[in-house]
């Protein structure tokens, strides 16, 4: 298991400062606080199997193209946007650093199965108690 932490090279990184969507007055008109991060996997100093990692994630963030884009603006800051936004990023590849365990299937136990059958003994009793009587 891999514990080690891959920092994200600043350079692998394309900013781009765009408008923000929502309230925010005249500011949100005026002024590009929001940021687009984009990181292309497939051109990262990553190692292979952290960006094999990457691009079988089930999420929205990773483009078909193996392109991740991470829009952040919830602060009126273009700065604090940056950070948030480098933050998500280096999380989802802090996920994808860790490798999956391995799950080694295993047999049930006779008692469970003993158990497993005993209740649908019971079960099926129960379902026969239900039945009409037939009366000769």
């Amino acid at each position: 298991m891999s514990n080690s932490r891959h920092l994200v090279a600043e350079n692998e990184i394309e900013w781009t400062a765009i408008r923000a969507q929502g309230a925010g007055g005249q500011n949100v008109n005026k002024v590009s606080s929001a940021i687009h991060l984009r990181f292309d996997i497939h051109a990262s100093s990553l190692p292979e199997d952290v960006r094999e990692r990457l691009l079988a994630m089930r999420d929205h963030r990773v483009s078909a193209t193996g392109v991740i884009v991470i829009k952040a603006q919830s602060s009126r800051s273009q700065a604090q946007n940056k950070l948030e936004a480098r933050a998500r990023l280096q999380e989802m590849v802090d996920r994808a650093t860790k490798t999956p365990t391995v799950r080694r299937p295993t047999r049930p136990t006779q008692g469970s199965r003993l158990r497993r059958l005993q209740a649908k003994t019971e079960r099926s009793e129960t379902k026969q108690r239900r039945a009409k009587v037939l009366s000769n």
